[in-house]
């Protein structure tokens, strides 16, 4: 196979692997917005969470609570999991 043979945008080499990689990536694309629309969801609740902790007289925030979700994470991700988590409560909660 020569280099004029390979799809540029996808970097296969036949038109239809290349077909399914468009289709998959669609797919991704499809899937990171959802992540993206949930990371945001899940942002507001945690800063309404903190500001109603708060108002009531409550702490800032609850460090078991956090240490729960980086092990949720942890469990199920692997290493990589505890780095996502604690983006995540950042972007709920601010950086300590």
């Amino acid at each position: 196979m020569t280099a004029d043979l390979v799809d540029q945008t996808t970097g296969a080499g036949e038109p239809l692997a290349a077909d399914e990689i468009r289709a998959m990536r669609e797919r991704i694309d499809e899937i990171d917005q959802a992540i993206i629309d949930l990371w945001l969801e899940r942002a507001r609740l945690s800063q309404t969470v903190g500001k109603t902790r708060m108002a009531s007289g409550g702490t800032r925030l609850v460090l078991s609570r956090e240490r729960e979700i980086v092990d949720r994470f942890r469990a199920a991700l692997g290493p990589d999991g505890t780095q996502i988590a604690l983006m995540i409560l950042r972007a709920g909660r601010g950086p300590l």
